[in-house]
């Protein structure tokens, strides 16, 4: 991420969805996980991007590739800075997990499950 990057935030909360990022005269719009969405677009298309996708995704189960093999992970923080994943424990609230930090943009072994 750099100065070009132009922070996206919904209208009715203001909760940030991702960023747009200029493109050689168009605009890519980019998640919170730093991943381009679509290629360039026009500015409206960036922000329809934005807002179509939410931030459901975050809710969800996904897979990180580890050393050791892959493993279930749920995210529990974004930033532009690092991401913070921990164990998927299945929905249960007295199991230990772990807690992995990955750097930003979101490595390509983490993925919806």
């Amino acid at each position: 991420m750099d100065a070009s990057w132009i922070e996206y935030r919904r209208g009715r909360d203001r909760e940030l969805l991702g960023w747009i990022v200029p493109r050689s005269g168009r605009f890519a719009p980019v998640s919170l996980l730093g991943r381009e969405l679509s290629g360039p677009v026009d500015w409206a298309d960036a922000e329809q991007a934005l807002e179509d996708v939410g931030l459901g995704y975050l809710s969800g189960v996904w897979l990180l590739d580890t050393d050791e093999g892959t493993i279930r992970v749920r995210i529990a923080e974004v930033s532009g800075e690092r991401i913070r994943v921990i164990t998927d424990n299945f929905g249960a609230i007295d199991v230990p997990f772990e807690e992995i930090t990955l750097g930003f943009p979101a490595p390509d072994g983490l993925r919806p499950a």
